[in-house]
């Protein structure tokens, strides 16, 4: 079962971004995008927590995580809350980047 975020977080608003999100075809289009999107510290942090949840799911301790990534104990805990408990947003991402490293696309 897959679940979402509570009905309070979802709205239109991001359904429009969600959507948009899923035209970019390109990791140059992306970089374009998020760069408008967001702040550089914004983005930095984002890509931290997507490191922290590779490591945690390939079994590294939080001490490592934390050296590796600068995120704190409490974000990488956080983030290994969403991976067991969480809507399955990581792992699915994880799972579908490991089929792509597999197949050969980057």
């Amino acid at each position: 079962m897959i679940r979402t975020m509570k009905n309070n977080t979802r709205d239109e608003n991001l359904d429009f971004l969600f959507r948009g999100i899923l035209t970019l075809n390109s990791l140059e289009e992306c970089y374009h995008f998020f760069e408008d999107l967001c702040t550089v510290s914004e983005l930095q942090e984002m890509s931290r927590r997507m490191q922290a949840a590779k490591l945690l799911k390939d079994n590294f301790i939080y001490t490592e995580i934390a050296e590796r990534t600068g995120l704190s104990t409490a974000t990488i805990s956080r983030v290994n809350r969403c991976l067991k408990f969480g809507t399955e947003g990581y792992i699915r991402v994880l799972d579908n980047l490991e089929k792509q490293d597999r197949r050969g696309n980057r």
